[in-house]
Parts: C-alpha cells; structure tokens; sequence
C-alpha cells in the first residue's frame, strides 16, 4: 500500500478536543501520521488566506487613513505583509507532512505564525482606534469578524491556529469595547468569538474524520484491485491476511470457504494450523508447509508456492503467493496474499511426474533424479558398509561453441555428449545432466576406486573426441571431479558439493583432468572466498600499483611505450600473483572498477613522460561489455591531460568470442577518440580474421611463444611470425614481439620484420619512479655525447 494513505485500521477512532487541537497524542492510534494529514493541507489554502487579509487590510487602511498618521499605517502594513509571507514560507514547508513524520518545532513554529498575524491586528484594535468613534471601531470589528470566520473556513485542519488568532484579535477589540463603555456590543463580541472557536473546533473533527474514511476507502479499493488483478490473471481466487504473529485477519468470505468454516471461527487463529491438520499437534509437517513456515518466519515475499494442506481431513494442494506488509514507518505488519486450490492440476501432474524426472534435451535423467539416486547410493553404501561415488562433469570450450554458432548448435552438442556418456556406463552407474553443460554420474557401489578412476579416464578420453555437427567439426574437452561417499560426505548435499570443488580444481588446472576430492580444497575454496573478500577492499585500502614494462624500437631500441601492469600488495596476504588475482577480479566483476583505477593512474604516470612515449594500458572483455566504458576513457584523459594518441588499449582476442558486435562497437568508440589498439597474445587464441579486417589495430603482439620456439629454429613459429608480420604490414599495423629475453631472441625477431620489441631483455616491470629514471638517464647519455 502506498505511504501517502495510511491504513484506516492504524489512525484513531476517537478525536478528543486536546489531540485535535494538537496539544496532546493519545495512545491509541496514529496520532502522529493523522497530525501530518492536518498540516499538509495548510499549504492549498495559503493563497486564499493571503488575498483575504490583504483586502481586510485595504479596508483597515481606508477607515483609518486621515485619522492616524500614514507612516504608522504603512508600517503596520508592511508588519502585516512580513507575517503573511512567514506564515506562507512555513505552510508550504509542510506540504508533504502527511509522507513523513512532523517534528514538535515545526507545530510550534505554525502556531507562532498564527499569534504573530493576530498581535499584528491587535495594534489597530488597541491603537489605531483611539483616533476615531465608535461607528469606526464597529467597523474595524466587522473586519475582525470576517478574518475570524475565514480563519475558521481555510483552517479546518488545524484548529489551532485559529483559536489563536480570534482569542488573541478578538479579544483585543472586546477589551477595547469594554473601555469604551459598549458593553453590549462586547458581550455579543464574546459570543462570536466563542462560537467561532467551537465551530473551528468541531470543523476540525469533521474534516479529520473524512480523512480518516477516505483512508479506509483507499485501502478498501486497493484490495479490491489486488482481487480483481489476481483474478484477471487467473492466479487466485481468494485474499488471505495474517498479523505479524502469523493470526488470521480480515478473513475474506471465499477465503473462508476454502477452509470450510465459518469467518468467525478463522479470525485470529494460527495460519499455519489451520491448513496443518493433525501435523499441527504432531509436529509432522509436510516439506512444503515447513516451507511455508520458514518463508512466514523469515519474512520472505514468495510466489505461487505449491503447499499441500490438510483441510477437513482431506489432503489438498493450495498455491499461494505473499509479501510482507509495511506500515507508514517501514515496520513489518503481517502478511497479505492470494491463494487457489490447484487440487485437481496437482493430481494431474501427478501423471506426468516421470517426465518431470528427465531432461528434455537430452534424454539423460535430470538434477532431481541424480539427487534422488545419490541419496540411495548413500543410504546403500551406509547399510552395507560399502562406498558410492559422485562425480561431476564439465566441458570444457562448450561456451565458445555457444557463443560463436548459437545455441542450436549448442544443443545438438549436447545431445551427441549425452549419446557417448551413456556408452560409458554400467547397471552400476546412472549419469545424468546437472543443466547447462555439466553432468554427473553416480557410482551406486565404488568399492574400487581403480574403477571411478575408470570412469573418468574413458569419459574425458570419448568427449574430447570431434563431433561432427550440422556441417561443423567440433572439439570440446571434460573436466571431472569426485567424491566418495560416505567417506567424503554422508549427505547428498555435502558430497554433491564436495564434487564440485574436486571439479572446480580440475578447471582451475586447465581441464582435461580428473581430480578427486581432498580435505585441502576446502582450505583452497576458503582461501580464494579470503582473497576475493580482500580484493574487495582493496581498491579503498590502496593496495594497488602499476608497474611499467618498456617496449622499445627494434632498430633504435629507443624506448616508444610502456606497458602498465597491475600488482597488488595485500594486508592480509602480502604480494599477490596478478595470475591469481585478475581472473578472480574478472570471475567477481570487480576488474571493471580495479580497471578503471589503472586506467587513470596510467594516464596520470605517463603524463609525466616525454611526448613521444605512449603508455599501454589492458583492457578485460568485462570492461568493454560496459556501457560506460567509452566515458571512463574520457574521464582518464582529461584528468591527466594526456594526449589521446598516447594511449593504447590491449585486448585479447577472447574478447570478440563473447559478444563481438558490442566489443567492436565499444573499440571503435575509443578510436574515434584517437586512441590505439593493440591486440594482445595473437594467435592463442580464437584467431579470426574477420575481425582484423573490420577494426583497424594500431598493433598486433606475437606471444611470447612463438617468439622462443623460432629462436629455438622451430619452423612451425617461424612461420606464424612471419605470416602475422606480412599481415600486419599489408594493414599498416605495427608488431610488438612479446617475452624478448636475450640476443638470440632479439636477433630473430629483428630478422623476421617485427617492428617494437617487449622483454626482460630491455627491462622487467618497474615502478614508476623508476621508469622516469630510464628517460633521465637517456637524456644524460645524449648531453655527454653531445658534448
């Protein structure tokens, strides 16, 4: 329900006169939200208001100009004018106090506002009047009484102020008639006055209680149109409503129904007990009702939550759906939902279960069933003192499949992985898919290990054999990890995830392995949980640092750029090796923010530098897939002022595997900057040409690999060197021969036609200072030959 109506249930019922006037707040019920429904509507009456007292200042100003002097006249005015504009200044500041909670000084600063107009009008009833008659005085007192009743009319909400001024304006003109001797006229003053403050009085009550009834009106609706919306959606058939004890509320009559009592029977009984049936009084609740429960006692919104439920004896299934209630203060109220009886669709179901049991796509048993026969592996191997063995199973490049033929290839993939997985197995063995590309077997007796062993030897040994699918030649490899029960785990779901850390270690080896599971890689799981919580706070804790690699001319060997590298210096862990926090950093999203820090420090350090050095800077697929990523280039080189020439952006081809149109799109925006872009590791990895075709790099780098096997002779690198520096030529793109680290090495790269040259040759990583130095040392060795 939105704040702006409160519930009618949360606002009082009884409106005494103290608490209206303000000047007291009853226990029983919201008097501090009712109170922010009277202040807020002062504001829709402050012009009114305004124009009312300024005509009955004309009118004051006319019966006493001549008779008191002009300047006493004008500066009661402009008195007049400044309370006016006080009191709209503060009016309007409470035009949203029913949203929100009003403080004691903003009442009492309104109150204030109502004394200081009415001491203003009291200076022409206890002044002003002395210079004329009696018939002025009577008229000055009319003008009172219609700035009384206005008061009394604009101000329905709040008594208060009006009771202020028509006491303190009103009583000043009866004390002047009583001086005068009228005190006839005084005493029927007294009378106005004090009926004008019983009607303001009762005016007030009448319009809180309209408030307070279109409160309920509101709420009323509300549900009404939650009925009407579950209704059109064919979702539910009734409301339900509970208390922050989990009691019936407001028990709807079809609601009612469906529990087969009367309304006033349900009303404020547990809800839990009555769909619980005789489990109420055992304890022996059903999963999904213990659900429920939790869900109820947890505070969790939850939707279409299929629960069975005990009603009259009869087992039936209900769906429901629930969101906690909040009241005007944020605090938990209750429950409210909707439900339906989906007896009949559950019995149906119940005919189709086994299908439920299989994947679709592959045929193989689904993550339920594998649950389902790992628990009996379990409980077999427990009661006959034997073993069981779970082992999970990942392909390795499925992704890359996906990505570049789509998923209907994809798919077809699967199917034929399934097809050779069950060529794998015994009666002993159930294999089955997890979802998405991992599977799993369960080993019902693996008393010999030797033969889990077997197992994944063959199955890693089949999958990584070619598939030849929809005219496409494809290789994709296994992973696989295990455990053994009970040994490993005596619940399903320990050795299920026991596996996975067994599998996750064969991932992080590079795949194509079978590991089983070890006490150690719970340390391991916990340590990298450790490093990525560190790696969190590492960006505020200032644990990072570029080094700066140089890449130099392979003629001159002159140095034309540096390569910022990442290093992280831990609190906790000490120096972390960049192989093991950057893809961390990738795997969590946190490169994209680690990134842009390097991205700026880079372009301040090599700001610094002489104008003809540029400064390389890596940039992860993560990154680029970012929206913003073109603007943080931005941000970086106009805080550093660098030139955007001076800047080149390293990517690998891994990037254009994911989703090449937006990485091509996000690239080209950095070039339109003036930006460079190299391209890194080439030839590791998913090397296309199309892509060299569509984006013009400014460099291509040959890993260093390559670069060691054609020192070495090795025809096959030697060729690949050369084809990628022909290429590069043919598209006035630049070479830089990574990993260069002796004569031999540079020699070779020099003969095969690679432009710039990277290595321990020329110069590890280096802090920045350091780097500055290389260029201060350069330019001595020029000054000393030149002299």
């Amino acid at each position: 329900m939105n704040r702006d109506t409160a519930a009618s249930s949360s606002l009082p019922k009884d409106l005494p006169v103290l608490a209206v006037l303000g000047l007291s707040d009853p226990a029983e019920g919201d008097w501090a939200r009712l109170r922010g429904l009277q202040y807020s509507s002062l504001a829709t009456a402050t012009l009114a208001r305004i124009i009312i007292h300024s005509v009955a200042a004309l009118a004051t100003f006319a019966l006493f100009f001549g008779h008191v002097a002009a300047t006493a006249l004008v500066a009661w005015s402009a008195a007049l004018m400044g309370s006016l504009y006080y009191g709209m200044r503060i009016d309007v500041s409470l035009v949203d106090a029913d949203r929100r909670r009003m403080t004691s000084e903003e009442v009492n600063r309104q109150t204030f506002s109502s004394i200081v107009k009415a001491l203003v009008w009291v200076v022409p009833a206890a002044f002003f009047t002395r210079f004329v008659g009696v018939e002025t005085e009577l008229k000055l007192w009319t003008v009172m009484a219609m700035l009384m009743t206005a008061s009394a009319i604009l101000l329905p909400a709040v008594p208060l102020g009006t009771l202020m001024f028509t006491a303190i304006a009103g009583g000043s003109m009866i004390v002047g008639f009583l001086l005068n001797g009228s005190y006839d006229v005084a005493l029927v003053s007294l009378a106005f006055v004090f009926t004008v403050g019983i009607g303001a009085i009762e005016g007030a009550r009448r319009y809180l209680r309209t408030k307070i009834a279109e409160a309920g009106m509101i709420e009323k609706n509300e549900v009404v149109s939650l009925l009407l919306r579950e209704f059109e959606e064919g979702a539910a058939d009734w409301l339900w409503q509970i208390d922050t004890s989990r009691r019936v509320r407001s028990v709807s009559p079809r609601f009612a129904y469906a529990l087969g009592q009367e309304p006033r029977s349900i009303e404020g009984k547990p809800f839990i007990q009555l769909v619980a049936g005789p489990a109420w009084d055992t304890g022996q609740f059903p999963s999904s009702l213990h659900d429920l429960a939790e869900r109820l006692k947890r505070r969790e919104s939850f939707s279409n939550l299929l629960v069975r439920v005990t009603i009259n004896g009869e087992q039936r299934w209900w769906e429901l759906s629930g969101t906690p209630k909040l009241d005007e203060n944020g605090v938990f109220d209750g429950f409210r939902g909707v439900g339906s009886d989906v007896t009949e669709q559950r019995e149906s179901s119940d005919k189709i279960a086994h299908m439920a049991r299989y994947d679709t796509l592959t045929g193989l048993p689904n993550r339920m069933m594998l649950t389902e026969a790992l628990g009996d592996a379990l409980s077999y191997a427990e009661q006959w003192r034997t073993r069981c063995a779970f082992l999970m199973i990942d392909l390795d490049r499925f992704k890359a499949v996906n990505d570049t033929l789509g998923h209907l290839v994809g798919d077809q993939l699967l199917a034929r992985v399934s097809e050779r997985l069950k060529e794998q197995l015994s009666r002993n063995e159930l294999c089955g898919r997890l979802g998405g590309d991992e599977f799993a077997i369960v080993v019902r007796d693996a008393s010999d290990m030797d033969r889990v062993n077997r197992i994944a030897e063959r199955v890693i040994e089949r999958l990584s054999q070619p598939y030849d699918v929809d005219h496409h030649t494809l290789f994709v490899g296994a992973s696989i990890g295990s455990a053994v029960g009970p040994r490993d785990g005596s619940t399903v779901e320990t050795l299920m995830r026991n596996a996975d850390l067994a599998l996750y270690r064969s991932k992080d080896e590079g795949g194509g392995q079978h590991y089983t599971y070890e006490p150690a890689l719970h340390a391991h799981a916990e340590e990298r949980r450790r490093l990525e919580f560190s790696l969190r706070r590492a960006l505020e804790r200032n644990e990072f640092s570029l080094n700066f690699q140089p890449v130099v001319d392979a003629e001159s060997e002159a140095i034309v750029s540096f390569e910022a590298l990442l290093r992280w210096n831990s609190e906790e862990h000490g120096f972390v090796s960049p192989a093991k926090f950057i893809p961390l950093s990738e795997d969590t999203r946190l490169i994209v923010p680690i990134g842009e820090w390097v991205l700026r420090e880079a372009c301040k350090e090599a700001a610094r530098w002489p104008g003809h050095v540029r400064v390389a800077v890596n940039v992860s697929g993560e990154q680029l897939l970012e929206p913003n990523f073109a603007a943080s280039v931005v941000g970086a080189l106009s805080m550093s002022r660098l030139q955007a020439s001076r800047l080149e952006l390293e990517v690998t081809e891994s990037i254009f595997v994911r989703d090449a149109a937006q990485a091509r799109a996000a690239l080209e925006q950095v070039m339109a900057l003036g930006c460079g872009v190299a391209l890194d590791d080439f030839g590791t990895g998913y090397s296309s040409l199309g892509y060299l075709r569509k984006l013009r790099f400014s460099n291509i780098k040959v890993d260093r690999s390559f670069v060691q096997g054609a020192a070495t002779g090795n025809p096959e690198s030697l060729a690949i060197i050369r084809a990628v520096v022909a290429m590069a030529d043919s598209l006035e793109m630049s070479t830089t021969a990574e990993g260069v680290e002796d004569e031999r090495e540079l020699a070779t790269v020099r003969s095969l036609g690679c432009k710039k040259v990277q290595g321990y040759y020329f110069g590890r990583p280096m802090p920045a200072p350091d780097a500055r130095r290389l260029f201060d040392e350069r330019q001595r060795r020029k000054e000393a030959n030149a002299a």
